[in-house]
């Protein structure tokens, strides 16, 4: 890529703000920085489902499970919508560098990750509101078979900065259909108060914390560091959970859980 070369599409992009050309004049910009196979623009509104903007792919197996899993309750695991939940994101992500410790032992990534074939990702975010964050996320899948290597990682953060505010300006006027509506109450909740009704199963605050950090890929290690309490401690919620849930594995809380989460989405 030449200096000439990225100014040209820059100033398409910039000339295609506000138009519904925007995000392919984005994707132009972005590829000749780093090629990619697979790109979703998402815009997540505090904790209600999302919705997709725009998706672009090389082989459509990538997307297949997007509008049922993904959308139907699988985002609530995915370590992109915990960065938006942080707020203030700005910036490039990669997601191996944001996903928990043991992430690919997860329910998520196995029997939803995995069959997307994707390989790498990552994501630019803007920052709309104080609730919505739109993500560009930009894969690497079966198609190419291999990720983004250093170089191509170096040069999109870059040009992060312009990358974001051009999702930013361009979507300035977003707003999430349903806002008006009460927020939902915490996952944490959501999740203890369907346990109840469904499983008669009564987690504790903590437990239920626990369990969704199980859930994300978390190892006992990374739980205690992110709740400031000790390696055991960790492992008596761990026991107290299991015990009350009437388990004795991870995967058994997975296979517990799992079906669940349709019904925790913030979507009314």
């Amino acid at each position: 890529m030449t200096h000439n070369e990225y100014d040209q599409l820059l100033a398409n992009a910039i000339m295609a703000l506000a138009t519904p050309e925007l995000p392919q004049h984005f994707s132009r910009l972005v590829k000749c920085l780093a090629s990619f196979d697979n790109l979703i623009i998402i815009a997540y509104h505090g904790e209600y489902r999302p919705a997709v903007l725009y998706r672009e792919y090389t082989d459509p197996v990538v997307y297949l499970p997007m509008d049922n899993q993904y959308l139907g309750g699988d985002y609530l695991l995915d370590p992109f919508y915990r960065e938006h939940l942080r707020g203030g994101v700005q910036g490039i992500r990669r997601l191996v560098d944001v996903a928990p410790d043991h992430f690919k032992r997860t329910h998520y990534y196995k029997n939803y990750y995995q069959q997307t074939t994707l390989l790498d990702e990552v994501a630019v975010f803007a920052q709309i509101t104080e609730d919505v964050t739109l993500t560009a996320c930009f894969g690497r899948d079966r198609s190419s078979g291999e990720p983004f290597n250093r170089h191509e990682l170096g040069t999109l953060q870059q040009y992060a900065m312009t990358l974001s505010t051009l999702l930013k300006k361009h979507w300035q006027e977003y707003r999430f259909e349903g806002v008006i509506e009460a927020a939902p109450a915490p996952l944490e909740e959501r999740l203890r108060e369907t346990l109840n009704q469904q499983h008669s199963i009564r987690l504790s605050p903590r437990q239920a914390e626990v369990a969704l950090f199980i859930l994300r890929g978390h190892s006992s290690l990374s739980i205690s560091l992110h709740l400031d309490v000790s390696l055991q401690t960790v492992k008596v919620f761990r026991r107290q959970l299991y015990a009350k849930c009437c388990i004795s594995s991870q995967a058994e809380l997975f296979a517990l859980l799992m079906p669940l989460f349709a019904q925790l989405t913030g979507h009314k």
